[in-house]
């Protein structure tokens, strides 16, 4: 499961309304690459054959089984003050992150 902080799930909602498909879904996904080995990545889709559905604050989320491996257990936080970086994602499964926060290992 991941869930979505307070923070996290306004901004969603922010995005989505902006988005041409209202049937899209918020999916967060892992990919190789980034300056630890993997990078979070996260984009508006429609379900496809075995991806795992989450709901957290009211979002629906979409998951792939191979990010879900990465992904069990994570929190996805937005974080807009003076210093903001945007989307994060606090993963209990990284061995180790990058200081963009946005790539682990």
């Amino acid at each position: 499961m991941i869930h979505l902080t307070e923070a996290a799930a306004v901004q969603v909602k922010s995005l989505h309304a902006q988005q041409a498909n209202p049937a899209s879904t918020l999916r967060v996904l892992v990919e190789t690459g980034g300056c630890s080995g993997f990078e979070y990545g996260m984009s508006f889709d429609v379900r496809k054959d075995g991806d795992f559905e989450f709901e957290s604050q009211g979002i629906k989320i979409l998951i792939d089984p191979t990010s879900h491996a990465y992904l069990d257990g994570s929190t996805v936080h937005f974080d807009d003050g003076l210093h903001g970086k945007g989307f994060e994602v606090r993963n209990p499964n990284a061995a180790s992150t990058c200081g963009c926060g946005k790539s682990f290992n």
